[in-house]
């Protein structure tokens, strides 16, 4: 056999051999050797979060936590709630419903924590002391503005044990609107929501609450209420719950 003949005959079984290979049942491409595709995982989802509950606790209990008291949802003359006598720097001896207080105590914890010393002017006042608040300002001030600046007797949030009026330790600017821009008034407004509390008396929402702006007046929620103001921006309680608005006592 010349040499060509068996470069040819050597070709020919190479080739023979390619077809014997391409006719294999060799695996497809991208399945395992089991002859099945590996399965992927389902991509997981992450759960929306459940809707804030509005319905947790009332608006119109007097022992609820997210009682609305404003010129037109009076609390009227015979509620007492359970107060406590709170160990935090005052003017005025700090009495609050026990679950206000802690909060109290943990906010002006937090406040020295960051340099900020506070001190509390003024916390629960029962229906009589309002009575004579309102009296003396009615006197002084007129009507007019009396009712722009104190709440009548039953009105009061302060009748709630549950709101507290905080100044600075120093008693600068104490019970003034210049209290909002001291450290003090600033802090507060930045943290007070963490522990619970909210600023119930904003400068921009006069014509909902009734009030001038307080930047010391802060009303105790519970921290999930206050963190959901926080988180929606929204900053009364009339707005939150869909209550109307009570600019007077009409």
């Amino acid at each position: 056999m010349s040499i060509t003949s068996s470069r040819r005959g050597a070709l020919l079984l190479a080739g023979a051999g390619l077809l014997t290979l391409s006719g294999c049942t060799a695996s497809a491409p991208g399945r395992s050797t089991a002859g099945q595709q590996a399965a992927e995982p389902a991509p997981s989802r992450t759960p929306s979060p459940a809707p804030f509950d509005r319905t947790a606790h009332s608006v119109d209990a007097p022992d609820s936590i997210w009682l609305v008291v404003n010129k037109r949802r009076p609390l009227g003359g015979g509620y007492v709630p359970a107060v406590i006598s709170v160990a935090v720097a005052h003017t005025n001896p700090p009495l609050l419903r026990r679950e206000a207080g802690a909060a109290v105590v943990a906010l002006f914890a937090a406040a020295r924590r960051d340099g900020i010393e506070l001190a509390s002017n003024s916390t629960y006042r029962g229906y009589a002391e309002q009575q004579s608040i309102y009296d003396r300002n009615l006197r002084q001030l007129g009507r007019a503005t009396a009712d722009h600046l104190t709440a009548h007797p039953g009105c009061s949030e302060h009748q709630t044990g549950l709101a507290i009026d905080i100044g600075a330790a120093s008693g600068r600017c104490s019970l003034a609107t210049c209290m909002g821009e001291m450290p003090e008034g600033k802090w507060l407004a930045e943290h007070a929501w963490r522990y619970g509390f909210l600023l119930r008396y904003p400068s921009d929402e006069v014509a909902i609450t009734g009030y001038q702006y307080e930047p010391w007046h802060f009303r105790y929620l519970g921290v999930p209420l206050a963190v959901e103001l926080h988180r929606t921006g929204i900053s009364t309680l009339e707005e939150f719950f869909h209550l109307p608005a009570a600019p007077d006592y009409a």
